[in-house]
């Protein structure tokens, strides 16, 4: 599986390189992953709907055809897209789902974080204070599209960033629903922030290991098709 960093790229050419590549690749074509981070941008899953888009005021919304509803992206934030294809895999859609998940929730763990899952709401969550087995904030949304049996699209991780946004929509369609990044669960202050390369590859890492891979890291940002 080859590993692609893109650094710091706007979310709707991004969103293009995926669709193009999804649709040219071959049967013979490398998955890989992508690592980014945007610029602010809300974006509205296949589920997504306009209620839920509370005060965008200067940040754009961009309808997309993954899963889901309405979330935020932004500076500090790990996003990995999973550009993968399930029937050479011979795995399903739910069982990627749940092996990204399993690696969230890993990574949180090399940081001393408990991670975990909420029933029929895809992500990762802390665990509630006063209740640790009922999911609390979240700290990472997923949601994939499936197109001709590849996927494309992944998760994002809030490693240390603005959550301000995440205050100007219902997040996920749960109107009040709490965000938390890494530097806030790990109570640290501005300027202590966990590095954001560190907990990326650690993420991707993890991944590709529970789906079975190996990572070949390639420079520069053009995908191969």
């Amino acid at each position: 599986m080859i590993l692609r960093s893109l650094q710091f790229m706007d979310y709707l050419p991004c969103l293009q390189a995926m669709r193009q590549f999804t649709a040219l690749r071959e049967p013979s074509t490398p998955d890989e992953i992508w690592l980014v981070e945007h610029p602010p941008v809300f974006t509205q899953g296949l589920a997504g709907k306009t209620e839920h888009v509370l005060t965008p005021g200067d940040i754009p919304v961009v309808a997309t055809e993954r899963g889901g509803q309405v979330t935020y992206h932004g500076p500090g934030q790990v996003l990995a897209y999973v550009l993968m294809d399930l029937r050479r895999a011979r795995i399903t859609v739910r069982h990627l789902v749940e092996q990204l998940e399993a690696a969230v929730i890993a990574t949180l763990a090399e940081y001393g974080v408990a991670g975990m899952r909420r029933p029929g709401a895809p992500g990762v969550y802390l665990p509630q204070a006063q209740a640790p087995d009922t999911a609390g904030p979240k700290i990472s949304a997923l949601g994939v599209k499936v197109s001709r049996g590849c996927t494309y699209h992944g998760l994002a991780l809030n490693v240390a960033m603005d959550l301000e946004p995440f205050g100007r929509i219902n997040p996920c369609g749960y109107p009040g629903l709490e965000v938390i990044d890494l530097r806030q669960a790990l109570m640290r202050p501005p300027g202590q922030d966990p590095a954001l390369r560190a907990s990326a590859q650690v993420l991707v890492q993890d991944a590709a290991a529970r789906l079975g891979r190996q990572l070949q890291t390639r420079l520069g940002a053009a995908p191969d098709v």
